[in-house]
């Protein structure tokens, strides 16, 4: 894309996408030549407080349904977005939904791919979803499909069935309300990673170049350039990796200390968060 073609909505898109003014999201494309997330790069780079859940660039609607099987070892999580608000809440939209996952976790399906091929009602799941499209009007797709297991899964799902967080804990004995505030915790704050070492180094790379931008841009000298980076780095992580977040209800420990607080070595094994709109 030339900077010639970018457009007053592609920098409204942007806009909302981040929060920041209209004309630095307008350099920033041109910069970026027309990319979005080189123009988001730009934007932290220039010191811009940049909207934390860009990841969910598109206002979609939809409904998300998520159970555990019976000794809550497998947490399984079905999202199905649609058009409007108005057909996210249909009742035959939402039993759709629930009828999907009941199904997924019957025939314990791994995968996206292996769940829309499942038989439904003589025809595949797949099917079903173009049947719905031809019966409701609107684009429907099964956006997100999630599995985790440990020892013991939790489900949050916030009200309206738009966030949904699943999180594995380490011991089948820890306390079911751990487990819920540790979800909660996923669904409000959107770690990237459970700690440090399970970032990936794309993420790592990106971050570390932003901090050096920023310290740039903020003046600071060259030499201390690679060391104020890798400050902002540590912050990133505590903001960022779940094990290292400030507990939400009680911010003066981290979820670590938290979980260690309720059952000696308790931690997070795995997690997914989903969310429409």
């Amino acid at each position: 894309m030339s900077t010639a073609t970018i457009s007053a909505s592609d920098v409204n898109k942007l806009r909302q996408m981040t929060g920041a003014g209209m004309m630095d999201c307008k350099k920033a494309l041109m910069e970026a030549n027309g990319d979005f997330e080189k123009a988001i790069d730009e934007l932290r780079k220039k010191g811009q407080k940049v909207a934390a859940n860009r990841a969910d660039r598109e206002a979609k609607e939809g409904y998300i349904v998520a159970k555990t099987n019976a000794d809550a070892t497998k947490g399984y999580l079905v999202a199905i977005s649609c058009e409007t608000d108005f057909v996210a809440k249909n009742a035959d939209f939402v039993k759709f939904a629930e009828d999907v996952l009941n199904l997924a976790i019957t025939n314990n399906t791994t995968s996206k791919d292996a769940l829309l091929s499942l038989p439904m009602e003589g025809v595949t799941v797949n099917d079903k979803v173009i049947d719905m499209v031809g019966k409701i009007g609107e684009k429907i797709e099964i956006t997100s499909y999630e599995v985790i297991e440990a020892p013991k899964v939790v489900i949050y799902i916030h009200p309206g069935n738009k966030v949904v967080s699943m999180v594995g804990m380490s011991s089948a004995t820890a306390p079911a309300e751990a487990g819920k505030d540790v979800a909660m915790q996923i669904a409000a704050m959107n770690p990237v990673a459970i700690d440090k070492d399970d970032v990936d180094q794309k993420t790592l790379d990106r971050e570390i170049e932003i901090g050096k931008e920023q310290a740039r841009a903020e003046g600071k000298p060259e030499n201390m350039i690679e060391k104020i980076a890798m400050g902002k780095l540590n912050k990133f992580y505590q903001e960022s990796t779940l094990l290292n977040q400030s507990f939400i209800k009680e911010d003066k420990k981290t979820i670590r200390q938290y979980l260690d607080g309720v059952e000696k070595g308790l931690t997070v094994k795995a997690f997914r968060r989903v969310q429409i709109g």
